[in-house]
């Protein structure tokens, strides 16, 4: 098969052709009769909680509902993401993840694993999160681990007994985000140090949000994040929970660290109404979802409209596939995808000139 259009590659655009069967065999150049479309890596989504009124806490049906809902709109891997919680409904969740990821969804996304948002993080800065927060003991982590499920996990490091969790995830090949934390920017920047040094990926969970601000003298987590070198992190940029600039800051800094998510909910592709988030009651507004007492609930971003707000921000279509895509790739240590090359997965978003989605390809299917 093969797929003519402006190929988005990670240093420029080039009117050419991708031959592909389950991966992609030759990327050619053309001089003369190109399609008037984007072909851009399938995107990635390492944070995701729901979409089209499913939430991954609601179990298998509702893992496969909203994945399928987030690859018609480009994103062709993501990982279900969980909240905080009753300690039972997290693992009944994460043996869910790991039935999708045994038994598949029949023309859906690829699921790699899950991100665990919740329980470990500090119940001052919980954000969103029901109040049903952890301490990341021993036996808790090792529980965790054991269901298979876990690819990512967000912790709080100033929490009793995080050293030793970070250890063990690490261990376990397991990612370790710093997020929903009080840590100070010593504290993060020893969390950092700690997991990269142990042979860990560090990274952080919706930089800039249920996080300390960065001030004059207080420069925060978000600061020892960009300045680390090694860490990643993650960004909501829905330009509600994240402003322009300091979009624009953070990539400049960070480069290939700065990954795009969505934290999506499942009042994703829904518009504005009443929803629910963790039990809890949403309103969805402009939207912009919020707690009744006006906290951020998670967004109804998708990463589609991720790349077109970084468009509008200055980035660059090469940039922006990059940060949907292969910078999500690289720290999840998904090496057979996130970029369009030869030998990678046939993954592969189709866009018109106006950047919506036509197409969808997850390993040389069209699936949308």
């Amino acid at each position: 098969m093969n797929i003519d259009g402006h190929i988005v590659l990670p240093d420029r655009v080039m009117p050419g052709r991708v031959v592909f069967d389950t991966s992609i065999t030759d990327v050619r150049p053309l001089s003369h009769n190109v399609p008037d479309r984007y072909i851009l890596p399938g995107f990635i989504d390492a944070h995701v909680h729901g979409g089209d009124g499913a939430d991954t806490m609601d179990g298998i049906m509702a893992i496969r509902h909203m994945a399928m809902f987030h690859m018609a709109q480009g994103t062709t891997t993501l990982l279900p993401t969980t909240m905080t919680a009753p300690w039972s409904d997290i693992t009944d969740t994460l043996r869910a993840v790991v039935d999708v990821m045994r038994n598949g969804t029949q023309g859906g996304p690829s699921i790699p694993g899950a991100h665990l948002e919740g329980p470990f993080i500090n119940p001052h800065r919980r954000g969103a999160q029901p109040a049903h927060t952890q301490l990341p003991t021993p036996a808790r982590v090792s529980a965790v681990i054991k269901t298979g499920a876990v690819r990512l996990v967000t912790l709080a490091p100033e929490m009793e007994h995080a050293d030793t969790a970070i250890q063990q995830f690490i261990q376990a090949g397991i990612r370790v985000n710093i997020g929903h934390t009080q840590a100070d920017h010593e504290q993060a920047e020893r969390a950092i140090c700690r997991i990269c040094g142990g042979g860990g990926v560090a990274g952080g969970t919706h930089m800039f949000n249920a996080m300390p601000p960065i001030m004059a003298r207080a420069p925060g987590p978000a600061t020892a994040l960009m300045c680390s070198g090694d860490a990643y992190a993650e960004m909501i940029f829905d330009t509600h929970h994240v402003h322009p600039a300091l979009f624009r800051l953070a990539h400049r800094v960070m480069g290939q660290r700065l990954v795009f998510v969505t934290d999506a909910m499942r009042a994703t592709g829904m518009g504005d109404g009443p929803s629910s988030l963790g039990g809890q009651d949403v309103m969805v507004q402009d939207g912009v979802a919020r707690l009744h007492d006006g906290t951020l609930a998670g967004s109804v971003l998708t990463l589609d409209q991720a790349l077109r707000n970084a468009i509008q921000a200055g980035a660059s279509l090469p940039q922006a596939a990059a940060l949907v895509s292969t910078h999500a790739a690289n720290w999840l240590g998904l090496h057979d995808r996130g970029v369009i090359m030869h030998g990678r997965r046939a993954d592969m978003v189709v866009m018109g000139p106006d950047l919506t989605v036509r197409e969808v390809w997850v390993a040389g299917r069209r699936s949308a």
